[in-house]
């Protein structure tokens, strides 16, 4: 097992949390299909490198939406900023989970089986008319074009990120963009406007308040905010130190 590991991390170059999730598949296969006992048990999985998510500026959201390639895709990244939902929470959306007289989008079992209502602006609200104007869905909101005649279906989530993808590739936006990107962008913008973190786990759907201080890290506000020890302190001028160029006495 030892062996597999490192082949898959040296030979293989799977990242950490690749090779993490097929060893829990094989403790998982050895102990409830196999019914055998462990000697690997002990065997340390490879720890995670935590990496700051991809936060895009305001102007590069707007570049990203203006890039898309079709009227859906255009409802779909601006549903994607808007409100902060996941990729796969957009793609199940039903039309009758637009509630324009309250101003919220119901979202049913999201990750974690919980549901959740995230606000609609009057702007959202909008574009979200014009869509429906245009398309006429009349289940799923973004219903798929492959799906058996007299049957909606609604979009893959992997439409929802090829979306995101396409539009960045002709916005040259040289970031690893995605659909979790707008999410990110979304939280960041809301911290940064003065939005307080429980606010922000709620309308995430995040299950505790840890997993949203990530974004305490990306807000450029609290950055700014802390006071920096070196503006503490006084210390002459560049110009009053000697350059060194001069050779030093003998």
């Amino acid at each position: 097992m030892r062996r597999y590991q490192l082949y898959l991390l040296k030979q293989k170059k799977l990242s950490a949390g690749t090779v993490k999730i097929r060893m829990t598949a094989l403790r998982f296969f050895y102990r409830k299909a196999l019914k055998r006992r462990l000697l690997f048990d002990d065997l340390p999985l490879p720890k995670t490198p935590k990496k700051l998510p991809v936060v895009l500026s305001r102007q590069e959201v707007t570049r990203l939406i203006e890039a898309a390639s079709n009227r859906m895709h255009r409802t779909i990244l601006i549903l994607l900023y808007g409100t902060g939902i996941r990729r796969t929470e957009v793609s199940r959306l039903k039309v009758r989970d637009i509630d324009s007289q309250r101003r919220v989008l119901h979202i049913h079992q999201g990750k974690g089986a919980r549901d959740r209502d995230v606000p609609l602006t009057p702007k959202l609200l909008e574009v979200l008319r014009e869509y429906w104007r245009w398309k006429k869905p009349k289940i799923y909101l973004f219903p798929s074009p492959l799906g058996h005649p007299g049957v909606e279906e609604p979009i893959s989530d992997k439409t929802v990120w090829h979306a995101c993808r396409e539009a960045a590739l002709r916005a040259g936006l040289n970031k690893r963009i995605g659909p979790h990107t707008l999410r990110h962008s979304f939280a960041t913008h809301l911290m940064e406007a003065g939005t307080d973190l429980r606010t922000i786990q709620l309308l995430l759907g995040h299950a505790t308040l840890e997993h949203t201080t990530v974004y305490l890290h990306l807000s450029q506000r609290h950055l700014q905010a802390a006071p920096n020890p070196f503006d503490q302190i006084q210390i002459r001028s560049s110009n009053a130190v000697p350059d060194g160029s001069q050779d030093s006495p003998s």
